[in-house]
């Protein structure tokens, strides 16, 4: 019933027609934020192999992300521009959350979205095909396994009332971790040995995010944990075709 949740809120697809989940497990989807990565790398990861053989590498990673978009309902990139909106336009903490809930987005925000992608797009289509289709099979539930390690050490930066969806996760158990870490870390077996070291950069990106969070908001919101998964999984592009 968990892992149901995590699938529900964490994409668009109607996992909610199998079953009504009750509202206490969406406490803990961040805990399989990771498993759901299987699911919404994997649909990346087809639709790129796919677009390879049809279309220039830029256009085929353009559509693989495009369909990750219509997979998520863009909730990771709607955190991206709400947590650049809100650092970028706020002074002090309270007016950073203030910007980062506003549903309207800034100029900050549409910079930053205009870079990740430029950026993703470049990364992605400089790799070989096969590289490429296993980078983001392997670097979707791994920087999410990374950027869910932010409710495990920072607060919830508001009231749970004044959470845009009414709830606050719950942070994680050993098992929980244990299984979070296992999700988001055997794919990363199906990379070749040398790109594996790029591995830590998600980790690196996700701590010093954490570090600057705490300083900011002495605690997280949902736009920042999306804001990481995104930061954390460019970087691991990014050193993949550094090394490659």
């Amino acid at each position: 019933m968990k892992f149901l949740a995590a699938l529900i809120f964490f994409t668009r697809l109607p996992f909610w027609r199998i079953a009504e989940v009750p509202a206490e497990h969406y406490k803990r989807v961040v805990d399989l934020w990771s498993a759901t990565g299987w699911l919404t790398g994997g649909i990346t990861a087809l639709t790129l192999f796919g677009a390879f053989h049809l279309l220039p590498p830029p256009a085929a990673v353009t559509v693989a992300l495009t369909v990750r978009l219509l997979v998520t309902g863009a909730l990771h990139e709607d955190g991206l521009a709400d947590f650049f909106d809100g650092m970028g336009g706020g002074t002090s903490r309270s007016r950073i959350l203030t910007i980062m809930k506003d549903s309207h987005i800034g100029t900050y925000g549409v910079i930053a979205l205009i870079i990740y992608f430029i950026l993703a797009v470049t990364l992605l289509s400089s790799l070989p095909p096969e590289l490429c289709c296993l980078t983001v099979l392997a670097a979707d539930p791994w920087s999410k396994f990374c950027a869910s390690q932010i409710i495990n050490f920072l607060p919830y930066a508001r009231k749970q009332e004044e959470a845009k969806n009414l709830t606050v996760y719950s942070r994680m158990g050993a098992g929980a971790w244990l299984a979070s870490f296992l999700f988001g870390a055997i794919p990363l077996a199906l990379l070749p040995p040398v790109v594996i070291p790029a591995a830590m950069t998600p980790l690196l990106v996700s701590g010093a995010l954490i570090i600057f969070m705490k300083s900011k908001l002495q605690g997280y919101t949902g736009d920042c944990c999306g804001a990481t998964f995104l930061m954390s999984e460019l970087s691991f592009f990014l050193v993949v075709t550094i090394i490659s």
